[in-house]
This record gives structure tokens, C-alpha cells and sequence, in this order.
């Protein structure tokens, strides 16, 4: 069981750590959207709207970079 546990956990750590530019966006747009609801006061529901579009844009940029050929 550990062997398996071992092995997941090296997964999950290389899934985030493979992609540092887009992890480190997400985390920027989970920040800024913290921002925007707690210290500007935007209703939640638009700073959830914001992240969720935010995170959207940032996957398709990343899936659009990856599909580019290396040159």
C-alpha cells in the first residue's frame, strides 16, 4: 500500500511542478481574485466569475503554447 501511495503522491507533485508557468498564473489569479472580493469588495459571485474566466483563459493559453511545434 505504501509503494502506491509513494507513487501517487510523486504524480500529484509532478503534475504542478511540470508546468511552473502555469501553476504560478493560477496562483497569481487565485490572489488577485482574493483581492478584488476581500479588499475591494466585489460581490463574490463576480470575483468567482473573474477566476473562473481568468483560469479558462490562462488553460487555453498553456493548451495553445504546448500545441505549438518546438523550433
Amino acid at each position: 500500500m505504501m509503494p502506491l501511495l509513494k507513487e501517487l503522491a510523486a504524480e500529484l507533485v509532478g503534475m504542478f511542478a511540470g508546468e511552473k508557468r502555469l501553476t504560478l498564473a493560477v496562483l497569481a489569479m487565485v490572489a488577485a481574485a482574493d483581492l478584488l472580493v476581500n479588499y475591494i469588495g466585489l460581490n463574490p459571485l463576480l470575483g468567482g466569475a473573474a477566476l473562473l474566466l481568468g483560469c479558462l483563459t490562462l488553460l487555453v493559453e498553456s493548451v495553445l503554447r504546448g500545441a505549438r511545434p518546438q523550433g
